[in-house]
């Protein structure tokens, strides 16, 4: 019997799938109109409370997973150097990988001529915003107040701190063991809440799905279908081809045991369309499932969610040549060469600013001398390719990550090879009635010592 039950990666997928198939229905059975009992207390009642319940429960376990995390894997280290060898190759293979997709995008979709002799309109009239100078960005790293850093999510700042906290412990010495002991059972309380918060993910996935194509549709598709295609290609090629072949490259790992174990920390990020939300499951699945330690993951993981951006610099590279060829403006070799570099130091520089895709490609459309109106004909259909490279952007986090981890000597091949490691038990959660009275008893003393 225990072999027939789903697992958990199975139930999302179904999930999936369903909302999917319920989300169509409801669109292309004219369900979804404005005011309608459905669109009002289903589309925009049930589906899109479920769904936001779910992103707020895993945005609300980053800030202290991230933390205590962090001050684990600083103090845990064993050599304060590789910090700094950690840092370095991660921030080159981001880098590099999102040089190395933009670059790809612009080829496939030159290659396509997409956007040739297209008299598209759009309604839409999309307003540029500035992005902070990078000389801010590294300004900000440092935070004025870590808490409040840790309030609004901001990712280099936090990060910041907490290594700078654990390094300050190691200092600290001996007297700071109680501290070390106890960030690690906090980490792994955390860690355990976001097992919890992933049993309910098929219904959440569902819901998220379901709501976002009720509302897209295909029509969108349909008239940008040129524009969507190669993009998804695009996607699709970098994320089963170049990755793989950098995984295989720098680490020499299997890219079939990769692709197949990163499967859930995927879909996760195509529901919520947030590397940031993501971040929780992305941790567990490359310690728990892929064996890497967290001393490297608990840096690389948040550290490519705010400055990977791999899917993002596809986007923008199809979106150039789709906007220049539908206005009919000849870029050249030049222009191609400064969209790319534009995009690479651009995601650097806009790291952690709400809505960085479109902000990036206004400031690369405006360097190339491109309309930053032509973003108003594709904002329709940008949610849902938003879904799609921000899973391609976690699977980059996850490939740096074991990358990193393998060259510092701090995995474990057995858990990556094992395809059973860190799954998630469907079969509800133990609690251990010993445990529960012996914890009950410590608290009801130091109650009675109050």
């Amino acid at each position: 019997m225990e072999n027939t039950k789903m697992s958990l990666t199975v139930k999302v997928l179904v999930g999936m799938a369903l909302g999917i198939i319920v989300g169509l229905i409801i669109n292309l059975g004219g369900l979804n109109a404005p005011g309608s009992f459905i669109n009002d207390n289903i589309v925009n009642g049930l589906f899109h409370v479920v769904g936001k319940m779910f992103i707020n429960a895993l945005k609300m376990l980053v800030v202290p997973l991230v933390f205590f995390s962090l001050i684990c894997g600083v103090c845990g280290i064993g050599d304060i150097k590789m910090l700094g060898r950690v840092g370095g190759k991660s921030f080159a293979l981001y880098m590099m990988t999102t040089a190395i997709a933009i670059a790809t995008a612009i080829l496939i979709a030159a290659s396509f001529g997409i956007g040739k002799g297209m008299e598209q309109t759009s309604d839409v009239v999309f307003a540029g915003k500035d992005s902070p100078p990078l000389t801010q960005v590294l300004i900000d790293i440092i935070p004025q107040n870590p808490f409040h850093a840790m309030a609004n999510g901001d990712m280099l700042p936090l990060i910041f701190f907490s290594i700078l906290l654990g390094i300050s412990m190691l200092l600290v010495g001996r007297k700071a063991k109680g501290f070390v002991e106890g960030a690690e059972v906090a980490n792994e309380i955390m860690m355990k809440m976001v097992t919890i918060v992933m049993s309910v993910a098929p219904y959440a996935v569902f819901a998220l799905i379901a709501k976002s194509i009720a509302e897209l549709g295909l029509d969108l598709l349909v008239s940008l279908t040129g524009y969507v295609l190669v993009l998804v290609g695009s996607l699709m090629i970098h994320l089963f081809v170049t990755l793989m072949i950098v995984l295989k490259v720098f680490s020499g790992l299997s890219p079939a045991v990769f692709l197949k174990k990163i499967r859930n920390a995927q879909i996760f990020a195509f529901s919520t369309a947030s590397s940031n939300a993501t971040i929780p499951v992305t941790m567990r699945t490359v310690t728990e499932r892929m064996g890497v330690n967290n001393s490297v993951a608990s840096f690389s993981v948040p550290f490519g969610a705010t400055i990977n951006m791999d899917g993002t610099a596809i986007m923008q590279g199809v979106a150039t040549v789709f906007i220049a060829n539908v206005y009919g403006v000849d870029l050249g070799i030049t222009g191609y060469l400064t969209v790319i570099l534009m995009s690479v130091l651009a995601s650097i520089g806009t790291a952690g600013v709400p809505g960085v895709g479109l902000i990036m490609l206004s400031m690369v459309f405006t360097q190339v001398g491109l309309p930053i109106e032509g973003i108003g004909l594709i904002l329709g259909v940008d949610r849902l390719m938003d879904m799609i490279r921000t899973a391609v952007n976690v699977s980059g986090d996850a490939v740096v990550s074991s990358i990193v981890a393998k060259s510092e000597g701090k995995m474990d091949l057995a858990t990556y090879n094992d395809p059973d490691a860190g799954t998630v038990s469907t079969d509800g959660f133990h609690i251990d009635e010993t445990v529960e009275k012996e914890l009950a008893d410590t608290v009801q003393q130091t109650h009675n010592q109050a």
